[in-house]
């Protein structure tokens, strides 16, 4: 991560010689005013509200993602029944619903958080399906020879089969959840980081503006982390 970050700073240190605009400050400028600003009640608040958005939203996804796509990988009546309905839904642009989900449940955390989940969930749900789906018979076979009922195969084969590309699919939503939290919070609310950011670029007081940008990548680089780990704890075969 740092031989990826440190060239990443220069480079904006170059564009910010370069470009010699206030709108493009010196990182280290931000960086200083992102720990005057996490002294004050604002910025740790609206963290607070956008990571409790992005947290709540992410598990409102998996529990229905696991459940369905463990179901439809090992079943096919219900892969008939459920994958249709994923696949239809799926392309929709669901962020352009935003005005009518906020319509139905008002302006408040529960709309952000669907939009969010509902988002996501697709992602995980094919995954979880597709990686159910191609566990070799026989491993199951050979599980089942040794008397292993339904519940023994799904503890001791199915869910360990699955788990990396679960975590995979964690990481990789990540970012797509953290663009859809930014994009709910500009949207008639005052609070979460993705308002801040507007509010700051339009009152154009630029270190606020990248100092919540900083923020947001840091929530975003906490949860990817958490998956990470989360990850090398219950598939430390793929990290040997």
């Amino acid at each position: 991560m740092k031989k990826a970050l440190l060239p990443l700073i220069g480079l904006w240190y170059l564009l910010a010689v370069l470009v010699a605009k206030p709108f493009l400050p010196y990182p280290h400028l931000v960086l200083i005013h992102l720990f005057t600003m996490s002294m004050q009640r604002p910025l740790p608040l609206h963290f607070l509200i956008s990571a409790f958005r992005i947290t709540a939203a992410t598990i409102a996804a998996v529990i229905p993602a696991v459940i369905l796509g463990l179901g439809s990988g090992r079943s096919l009546r219900m892969d008939k029944l459920v994958s249709p309905f994923a696949y239809v839904l799926y392309p929709i642009p669901k962020v352009a619903l935003l005005p009518v989900i906020m319509l139905f449940l008002g302006l408040g955390n529960l709309s952000k958080i669907f939009l969010i989940s509902l988002i996501i969930f697709f992602q995980l749900y094919f995954v979880v399906r597709d990686a159910a789906k191609a566990i070799d018979a026989r491993y199951l076979d050979s599980v089942r020879s040794l008397g292993a009922h339904r519940l023994d195969l799904l503890r001791h084969v199915v869910v360990p089969a699955v788990l990396p590309s679960f975590f995979t699919a964690l990481r990789v939503s990540t970012g797509t959840a953290t663009a859809v939290l930014f994009l709910a919070e500009t949207f008639a609310t005052t609070s979460g980081l993705g308002y801040l950011i507007m509010d700051s670029w339009a009152r154009m007081n630029y270190l606020d503006m990248y100092s919540a940008m900083t923020a947001l990548s840091i929530l975003a680089s906490l949860l990817f982390g958490l998956y990470s780990l989360l990850d090398r704890l219950f598939c430390p075969q793929n990290h040997q």
